[in-house]
């Protein structure tokens, strides 16, 4: 079982979606744009408690499909245990981290446009 919400997994790709399309900015505007970004997705993620990143991470691999979503728990145990540099770090070193989680949650049968749109819909 996910113990992290799927907003907070929304969150994540929407702000992944958002450094990702910075990442060539050459304007000094976009460069300070996607520091901005990167910071805040890597503060968000290290804010996450324990229980929350190794599912952030679960889903991730899920979505990459090194497991099965009907191995979630033990994608689970495996980010607890192998787990060698901050959390953070390690997503934002994959590439392809926002479609990934995308992927996954799909895999899991997690709809990732409704948490998305839930995100961004006007209060």
């Amino acid at each position: 079982m996910l113990q992290i919400s799927p907003d907070k997994i929304a969150h994540i790709i929407i702000r992944a979606r958002e450094y990702d399309s910075g990442v060539n900015a050459w304007a000094h505007q976009g460069e300070s744009r996607q520091y901005g970004t990167r910071t805040e997705l890597h503060d968000f993620i290290e804010g996450l408690n324990e229980d929350e990143q190794a599912c952030l991470v679960a889903v991730m691999w899920i979505g990459r499909e090194s497991f099965d979503p009907d191995e979630l728990a033990e994608a689970i145990a495996t980010a607890r245990a192998e787990q060698t540099t901050p959390t953070e770090d390690y997503l934002m070193g994959e590439p392809r981290l926002a479609d990934l989680l995308e992927a996954g949650m799909d895999a899991l049968g997690i709809s990732p446009e409704d948490a998305e749109d839930n995100l961004q819909r006007p209060v």
